[in-house]
């Protein structure tokens, strides 16, 4: 009878396991200047690509949120012009109810944090900050609470583009998947830092100076990163230029070896904006914002990293600022910064290419699209 139950109760765990996976968390964040009022918690049906709204909870600007891999914690920024004004907040997330609770907030020294990253052990988040064009980290609690800010690094100098380009502009904070490095991108100063990174350093968790520098095409403002799961290779969506370049990791260090456009185009006023790669590593997308509002879907050779063109949409929306593919890997969802919902596209994973639906999520400037 002991081993039925325990059979019985396996069972049910599994059954629990597989809705979960076929109905994960979808958490949305937002700005607050307009209809929004903080972060947004739906589930996401990966067989019918709908979603259903489960809970909010109040906060300002949470323009980019982390989601923490192996604890039930949710950190966000608090995006603000001013330094004053510039927080960074940690949320605990109840799995039963979908709803989050605040944990507490820290000041920050950057202006402007428009990025947020948490390691996997769940010790340590780094903010990019735009306004400020600095970096900023915090040690994080036993009890996923934030601690106060330990280190702080602030960029310097300027590029080509004279209306973009007098001042750092710090814009994305990312880990390399192994975690070994912290990799910052400033569209100000045209440069990727490369740090490495200790988490069990609770003072200098990065050096001080960066492991290595690289230097972008002047004008190009590098804005976001993203890893090839499977194989050596880093690619980097620049805002200014409308280009992704596409570098080669050797021990670590990225060499760059090709670019290509963002889609069809070679115009430079594109406002590109986010770039994402699928699970299986054979497909890379990106979005660009501007008169285009569009997403490009792109081929990976598995070999040489080289990126082909497949195919380019409309996205459907005002300024498709951050987009994500769900954990089935047949659908992907776009955010609009200045339209009141979010797109769902059908994806075929064989393929790559995408195919619109009808169906929409209605939250109104959502800039940053989380799965869980």
């Amino acid at each position: 009878m002991r081993l039925i139950l325990i059979s019985f109760l396996t069972c049910i765990s599994q059954l629990l396991s597989l809705a979960q996976s076929q109905r994960p968390y979808l958490f949305i964040g937002t700005y607050t200047n307009g209809k929004s009022e903080g972060i947004y918690v739906y589930r996401f049906d990966t067989k019918a690509g709908t979603a259903s709204y489960v809970s909010h909870i109040k906060t300002d600007n949470p323009s980019y949120i982390a989601v923490s891999k192996h604890h039930p914690f949710i950190y966000a920024v608090k995006e603000q012009s001013s330094a004053q004004l510039n927080e960074v907040s940690a949320f605990r997330f109840d799995d039963q109810s979908g709803t989050l609770e605040l944990v507490n907030s820290r000041s920050i020294l950057g202006a402007g944090p428009c990025y947020i990253t948490v390691d996997s052990k769940n010790k340590w988040v780094f903010t990019a900050n735009y306004k400020g064009g600095s970096v900023s980290g915090i040690p994080l609690k036993e009890d996923g609470s934030l601690d106060s800010i330990r280190y702080f690094n602030q960029h310097t100098g300027k590029s080509i583009n004279p209306k973009r380009q007098q001042e750092p502009h710090a814009h994305c904070a990312m880990f390399s998947p192994d975690e070994q490095y912290l990799y910052t991108t400033d569209l100000g100063t045209d440069v990727i830092n490369q740090y490495r990174f200790n988490a069990k350093n609770a003072v200098q968790p990065l050096q001080t100076k960066a492991d290595s520098v690289i230097f972008s095409k002047p004008g190009n403002g590098p804005r976001h990163l993203c890893f090839a799961p499977k194989a050596p290779f880093l690619y980097a969506i620049n805002e200014l230029s409308g280009t992704i370049d596409q570098f080669q990791l050797s021990k670590g260090i990225p060499k760059l070896v090709a670019s290509v456009s963002t889609d069809s185009t070679n115009n430079a006023d594109k406002g590109s904006a986010d770039i994402h790669i699928s699970a299986d590593g054979r497909f890379l997308y990106a979005t660009n914002r501007g008169n285009y509002n569009n997403i490009s879907t792109f081929s990976i050779h598995p070999k040489t990293g080289f990126l082909t063109l497949l195919q380019v949409l409309p996205t459907g929306g005002i300024s498709p600022r951050n987009f994500t593919i769900d954990p089935s890997g047949n659908y992907l969802l776009v955010g609009h910064q200045r339209s009141d919902f979010i797109t769902i596209f059908k994806r075929n994973p064989s393929t790559g290419l995408l195919q619109p639906t009808s169906n929409k999520i209605e939250v109104s400037s959502a800039v940053c699209l989380k799965f869980r």
